[in-house]
């Protein structure tokens, strides 16, 4: 399910506009990141993984999106922060790449 969730993350990447060529040459290294990080995860940490993985799939399907709702990006990114929590601790590299994923998110005015 994590894989799929990638996928379709990286399929939302690839429509980004041509404008915002940084952005998202940022968020497909990211995206790399975050698949090594997840690959690494134990077993019992799976389901609170896809928590993230789901709302990091939400906040990236707002980017694309062309009649975008603030409120919906908002809320995929408050998401994102609070299913990192549990991870803080436990698997900080995991925090730091979903971070730096909702930074560049909010560039893009997420």
């Amino acid at each position: 399910m994590i894989k799929d969730t990638l996928t379709k993350i990286e399929s939302a990447i690839a429509k980004i506009q041509a404008g915002e060529a940084r952005e998202k040459t940022e968020l497909v290294a990211l995206l790399g990141k975050l698949k090594s990080e997840l690959a690494a995860l134990p077993d019992s940490k799976a389901a609170d993984a896809r928590s993230i993985g789901y709302f990091t799939e939400a906040a990236a399907h707002e980017v694309t999106r062309e009649n975008a709702s603030v409120q919906l990006k908002n809320l995929s990114i408050s998401g994102i922060s609070y299913a990192v929590k549990g991870f803080e601790v436990s698997h900080p590299q995991l925090v730091s790449v979903v971070n730096e994923l909702c930074m560049v998110l909010a560039r893009m005015g997420i």
